[in-house]
Protein backbone atom coordinates (compact mmCIF):
# COMPACT_ATOMS: atom_id res chain seq x y z
CA UNK A 1 0.00 0.00 0.00
CA UNK A 2 2.88 2.39 0.78
CA UNK A 3 4.15 1.92 -2.77
CA UNK A 4 0.75 3.02 -4.13
CA UNK A 5 0.69 6.06 -1.81
CA UNK A 6 4.19 7.09 -2.93
CA UNK A 7 3.22 6.56 -6.57
CA UNK A 8 0.15 8.78 -6.16
CA UNK A 9 2.06 11.55 -4.39
CA UNK A 10 4.83 11.44 -7.00
CA UNK A 11 2.25 11.63 -9.79
CA UNK A 12 0.72 14.73 -8.18
CA UNK A 13 4.03 16.55 -7.86
CA UNK A 14 5.73 15.30 -11.02
CA UNK A 15 3.27 17.45 -12.96
CA UNK A 16 1.46 20.72 -12.26
CA UNK A 17 -1.61 19.18 -10.55
CA UNK A 18 -0.29 19.09 -6.99
CA UNK A 19 1.19 22.59 -7.11
CA UNK A 20 -1.91 23.99 -8.81
CA UNK A 21 -4.27 22.58 -6.18
CA UNK A 22 -2.23 24.04 -3.32
CA UNK A 23 -1.78 27.39 -5.08
CA UNK A 24 -5.43 27.74 -6.13
CA UNK A 25 -6.68 26.86 -2.64
CA UNK A 26 -4.41 29.43 -0.98
CA UNK A 27 -4.91 32.15 -3.61
CA UNK A 28 -8.73 31.94 -3.67
CA UNK A 29 -9.00 31.94 0.12
CA UNK A 30 -6.35 34.64 0.46
CA UNK A 31 -8.07 36.96 -2.00
CA UNK A 32 -11.48 36.64 -0.36
CA UNK A 33 -10.12 36.92 3.19
CA UNK A 34 -7.59 39.72 2.78
CA UNK A 35 -8.10 41.52 -0.55
CA UNK A 36 -11.66 41.50 -1.90
CA UNK A 37 -14.16 43.60 0.03
CA UNK A 38 -17.22 41.73 1.21
CA UNK A 39 -18.63 39.39 3.83
CA UNK A 40 -15.53 37.18 3.85
CA UNK A 41 -12.98 39.99 4.29
CA UNK A 42 -11.46 39.85 7.78
CA UNK A 43 -10.53 43.55 7.80
CA UNK A 44 -14.09 44.55 6.87
CA UNK A 45 -15.53 42.30 9.58
CA UNK A 46 -13.41 43.95 12.28
CA UNK A 47 -13.00 40.69 14.19
CA UNK A 48 -9.75 38.72 14.48
CA UNK A 49 -11.15 35.26 13.78
CA UNK A 50 -11.14 32.78 10.91
CA UNK A 51 -14.86 32.01 10.73
CA UNK A 52 -14.95 33.43 7.18
CA UNK A 53 -12.16 31.05 6.10
CA UNK A 54 -13.95 28.02 7.53
CA UNK A 55 -17.15 29.08 5.81
CA UNK A 56 -15.44 29.57 2.44
CA UNK A 57 -12.96 26.65 2.44
CA UNK A 58 -15.57 23.82 2.16
CA UNK A 59 -16.88 25.35 -1.09
CA UNK A 60 -13.39 25.77 -2.55
CA UNK A 61 -12.45 22.19 -1.60
CA UNK A 62 -15.73 20.92 -3.06
CA UNK A 63 -14.26 21.65 -6.51
CA UNK A 64 -10.54 21.16 -5.86
CA UNK A 65 -10.68 17.72 -4.26
CA UNK A 66 -12.68 16.15 -7.13
CA UNK A 67 -10.03 17.62 -9.45
CA UNK A 68 -7.39 15.75 -7.44
CA UNK A 69 -9.24 12.43 -7.30
CA UNK A 70 -10.90 12.38 -10.74
CA UNK A 71 -8.07 10.38 -12.32
CA UNK A 72 -7.61 7.91 -9.44
CA UNK A 73 -9.29 5.04 -11.26
CA UNK A 74 -10.75 6.66 -14.39
CA UNK A 75 -7.24 7.20 -15.76
CA UNK A 76 -6.26 3.62 -14.90
CA UNK A 77 -9.35 2.35 -16.73
CA UNK A 78 -8.75 4.57 -19.76
CA UNK A 79 -5.10 3.56 -20.07
CA UNK A 80 -5.87 -0.11 -19.42
CA UNK A 81 -3.40 -0.20 -16.52
CA UNK A 82 -5.94 -1.18 -13.86
CA UNK A 83 -5.88 -4.83 -14.94
CA UNK A 84 -2.08 -4.73 -14.84
CA UNK A 85 -2.17 -3.19 -11.37
CA UNK A 86 -4.50 -5.92 -10.15
CA UNK A 87 -2.01 -8.58 -11.25
CA UNK A 88 0.54 -7.19 -8.81
CA UNK A 89 0.95 -8.90 -5.42
CA UNK A 90 -1.30 -6.34 -3.72
CA UNK A 91 -4.95 -6.64 -2.76
CA UNK A 92 -7.71 -4.48 -4.25
CA UNK A 93 -8.37 -3.10 -0.77
CA UNK A 94 -4.79 -1.88 -0.47
CA UNK A 95 -4.91 -0.37 -3.97
CA UNK A 96 -8.02 1.63 -3.02
CA UNK A 97 -6.53 2.72 0.32
CA UNK A 98 -3.28 3.66 -1.40
CA UNK A 99 -5.13 5.85 -3.90
CA UNK A 100 -7.21 7.38 -1.12
CA UNK A 101 -4.35 8.14 1.27
CA UNK A 102 -2.28 9.55 -1.59
CA UNK A 103 -5.03 12.11 -2.24
CA UNK A 104 -5.42 12.69 1.51
CA UNK A 105 -1.73 13.56 1.89
CA UNK A 106 -1.99 16.17 -0.86
CA UNK A 107 -5.07 17.68 0.80
CA UNK A 108 -3.29 17.92 4.16
CA UNK A 109 -0.29 19.56 2.48
CA UNK A 110 -2.67 22.11 0.91
CA UNK A 111 -4.25 22.88 4.30
CA UNK A 112 -0.98 23.31 6.21
CA UNK A 113 0.04 26.73 4.77
CA UNK A 114 -3.32 28.14 5.86
CA UNK A 115 -2.05 27.86 9.46
CA UNK A 116 -0.27 31.15 8.69
CA UNK A 117 -3.71 32.75 8.92
CA UNK A 118 -3.80 31.74 12.61
CA UNK A 119 -0.61 33.68 13.36
CA UNK A 120 -1.98 36.63 11.38
CA UNK A 121 -5.24 36.91 13.32
CA UNK A 122 -3.28 36.39 16.54
CA UNK A 123 -1.26 39.51 15.75
CA UNK A 124 -4.38 41.40 14.65
CA UNK A 125 -6.18 40.66 17.90
CA UNK A 126 -6.59 43.35 20.54
CA UNK A 127 -4.66 42.59 22.65
CA UNK A 128 -2.26 40.55 20.51
CA UNK A 129 -2.86 36.82 20.89
CA UNK A 130 -6.56 37.27 21.67
CA UNK A 131 -8.28 34.66 19.48
CA UNK A 132 -10.66 31.75 20.00
CA UNK A 133 -8.35 28.74 20.26
CA UNK A 134 -11.06 26.12 20.81
CA UNK A 135 -13.20 27.23 17.88
CA UNK A 136 -10.20 27.47 15.54
CA UNK A 137 -8.84 24.03 16.46
CA UNK A 138 -12.33 22.52 16.16
CA UNK A 139 -12.85 24.19 12.79
CA UNK A 140 -9.57 22.81 11.44
CA UNK A 141 -10.50 19.35 12.68
CA UNK A 142 -13.93 19.64 11.07
CA UNK A 143 -12.40 20.89 7.81
CA UNK A 144 -9.98 17.96 7.81
CA UNK A 145 -12.77 15.41 8.27
CA UNK A 146 -14.83 17.15 5.59
CA UNK A 147 -11.92 17.16 3.13
CA UNK A 148 -11.19 13.47 3.79
CA UNK A 149 -14.86 12.70 3.15
CA UNK A 150 -14.72 14.63 -0.13
CA UNK A 151 -11.65 12.57 -1.07
CA UNK A 152 -13.46 9.26 -0.43
CA UNK A 153 -16.39 10.46 -2.57
CA UNK A 154 -13.98 11.57 -5.29
CA UNK A 155 -12.19 8.22 -5.37
CA UNK A 156 -15.54 6.45 -5.71
CA UNK A 157 -16.68 8.83 -8.47
CA UNK A 158 -13.49 8.04 -10.42
CA UNK A 159 -14.73 4.44 -10.78
CA UNK A 160 -17.97 5.54 -12.44
CA UNK A 161 -16.43 6.52 -15.77
CA UNK A 162 -13.19 6.31 -17.75
CA UNK A 163 -13.73 9.97 -18.62
CA UNK A 164 -12.06 12.22 -16.04
CA UNK A 165 -14.48 15.10 -16.67
CA UNK A 166 -17.46 12.84 -15.97
CA UNK A 167 -15.73 11.60 -12.80
CA UNK A 168 -15.08 15.21 -11.74
CA UNK A 169 -18.68 16.35 -12.30
CA UNK A 170 -20.02 13.25 -10.54
CA UNK A 171 -17.80 13.88 -7.52
CA UNK A 172 -18.76 17.57 -7.33
CA UNK A 173 -22.45 16.67 -7.53
CA UNK A 174 -22.29 14.01 -4.80
CA UNK A 175 -20.19 16.24 -2.54
CA UNK A 176 -22.62 19.13 -3.05
CA UNK A 177 -25.65 16.98 -2.26
CA UNK A 178 -24.09 15.55 0.89
CA UNK A 179 -22.72 18.90 2.05
CA UNK A 180 -25.56 21.30 1.31
CA UNK A 181 -28.37 19.27 -0.25
CA UNK A 182 -30.02 18.08 2.95
CA UNK A 183 -29.97 21.59 4.43
CA UNK A 184 -31.53 22.96 1.26
CA UNK A 185 -34.25 20.28 1.24
CA UNK A 186 -34.93 20.84 4.93
CA UNK A 187 -35.45 24.57 4.36
CA UNK A 188 -38.00 23.83 1.62
CA UNK A 189 -39.94 21.18 3.53
CA UNK A 190 -42.39 21.96 6.30
CA UNK A 191 -41.67 20.16 9.55
CA UNK A 192 -39.00 17.86 8.12
CA UNK A 193 -35.58 18.53 9.64
CA UNK A 194 -33.14 16.34 7.71
CA UNK A 195 -30.08 18.56 8.11
CA UNK A 196 -28.51 15.93 10.39
CA UNK A 197 -27.96 13.69 7.36
CA UNK A 198 -25.81 16.33 5.66
CA UNK A 199 -22.11 16.97 6.20
CA UNK A 200 -22.62 20.72 6.74
CA UNK A 201 -24.53 20.15 9.97
CA UNK A 202 -21.79 17.95 11.45
CA UNK A 203 -19.05 20.24 10.15
CA UNK A 204 -20.71 23.22 11.84
CA UNK A 205 -21.02 21.27 15.09
CA UNK A 206 -17.30 20.49 15.20
CA UNK A 207 -16.44 24.06 14.16
CA UNK A 208 -18.01 25.37 17.36
CA UNK A 209 -15.12 23.78 19.26
CA UNK A 210 -17.21 21.05 20.87
CA UNK A 211 -15.98 17.64 19.74
CA UNK A 212 -18.92 15.26 19.70
CA UNK A 213 -18.20 11.60 18.90
CA UNK A 214 -21.43 11.46 16.87
CA UNK A 215 -20.03 14.00 14.41
CA UNK A 216 -16.72 12.15 14.12
CA UNK A 217 -18.51 8.82 13.65
CA UNK A 218 -20.63 10.42 10.92
CA UNK A 219 -17.59 11.53 8.89
CA UNK A 220 -15.78 8.22 9.44
CA UNK A 221 -18.94 6.42 8.26
CA UNK A 222 -19.09 8.53 5.07
CA UNK A 223 -15.41 7.77 4.36
CA UNK A 224 -15.87 4.06 5.06
CA UNK A 225 -19.06 3.74 2.99
CA UNK A 226 -17.66 5.40 -0.12
CA UNK A 227 -14.47 3.35 0.05
CA UNK A 228 -16.66 0.25 0.31
CA UNK A 229 -18.70 1.49 -2.67
CA UNK A 230 -15.40 1.87 -4.56
CA UNK A 231 -14.41 -1.70 -3.69
CA UNK A 232 -17.79 -3.10 -4.78
CA UNK A 233 -17.77 -1.12 -8.07
CA UNK A 234 -14.27 -2.30 -8.99
CA UNK A 235 -15.17 -5.88 -8.07
CA UNK A 236 -18.16 -5.73 -10.42
CA UNK A 237 -16.01 -4.36 -13.25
Amino acid sequence: MLAIIKKEINSFFSGPMGYLVIAIFLVINGLFLWVFSGDYNIFDAGFADLSAFFELAPWVLLFLIPAVTMKAFSDEGKMGTLELLLTKPISLRNIILGKYFGAAVLIIIALLPSLLYVFTISDLGNPSGNWDVGSTVGSYLGLLFLALSYAAIGVFASTLSKNQIVAFISAVFICFVLYFGFEGLSSMSAGWDITYFGMKSHYNNISRGVIDTRDIIYFLSVIFLFLVFTFVKLKED
